[in-house]
């Protein structure tokens, strides 16, 4: 739609843009460097924040980083997942027919760790997003899964990625507390500063195919009030500026065309 007015080779503030052109900054490389030691290490690692504010950034860059014929990446995000339901859909992802109860899934599962380890020399990484949805049955459940071989060796990496309250009220609880002291390592994403919207809306369009300054310094400081340095919410309200200020023809997007925007489509 507004592609074509900007000369656009491509569309920005999208989710499918390549992992290799997303913005990273340097907190992002830190937890995603953290996130490569857990996959290396077979830890138990919890990734929490805000929605929007990188995690499954963060999520799809360390699966495009990690050498395929090493890694296995899998990806369960189910609302209301059982013990039962975890195991199959991660044997599934295996290319495994569960079994009808959790404990002989949990047994395929353990198996089939072993012989891709034993036999391929691959390492399995897997991620649970919306963790902060997960009941406690569940989470007790993988807390056994990872107790092996007298509590000395993983079977798998694992990564629980949710909003902050999974590791600020979810895992604080006393009942979870033996769950919270098998993680080895937690992180937490913040939202963008200033500087860091600024750099990430220019990341955009520089991927887009355009190195002109399409939004003036206080549209920008409008952008970044509203959205609370969100990437999620700068990529809505960047796409909606962009296609008013293709309308109206406007080369230059300044602050009073993002408070239109604002005001007729987020108030």
């Amino acid at each position: 739609m507004f592609e074509a007015f900007y000369e656009f080779k491509a569309t920005p503030f999208t989710r499918g843009i390549p992992t290799d052109q997303l913005f990273i900054t340097k907190e992002l490389e830190e937890v995603l460097s953290r996130m490569k030691h857990v996959s290396k290490q077979q830890l138990f690692a919890v990734l929490t924040g805000d929605c929007g504010t990188g995690k499954t950034t963060i999520l799809r860059k360390l699966r495009d980083t990690l050498n395929p014929q090493r890694y296995r990446m899998l990806y369960v995000s189910e609302s209301k997942l059982t013990p039962t339901n975890f195991y199959k859909i991660v044997l599934e992802q295996l290319g495994i027919h569960a079994g009808r109860s959790s404990a002989i899934a949990k047994q395929q599962l353990h198996e089939q760790l072993a012989v891709l380890k034993a036999v391929h020399d691959v390492s399995v990484v897997c991620v649970v997003d919306e963790s902060h949805l997960l009941s406690f049955a569940v989470l007790e459940e993988i807390r056994f899964l990872l107790n092996t071989e007298f509590d000395s060796v993983s079977p798998l990496a694992l990564i629980l990625a949710g909003q902050p309250e999974l590791w600020k009220r979810r895992l604080a609880l006393e009942k979870c507390r033996a769950i919270r002291q098998r993680i080895d390592i937690q992180s937490e994403l913040d939202h963008y500063d200033r500087a860091y919207t600024g750099d990430y809306i220019k990341r955009q369009l520089a991927y887009a195919g355009t190195e002109s300054e399409l939004f003036t310094e206080k549209a920008v400081d409008r952008i970044h009030e509203y959205s609370s340095g969100i990437a999620r919410m700068i990529d809505k309200v960047c796409t909606s500026v962009l296609i008013y200020g293709s309308q109206n023809r406007m080369r230059l997007i300044d602050d009073h065309a993002v408070a239109k925007v604002l005001e007729g489509e987020f108030s």
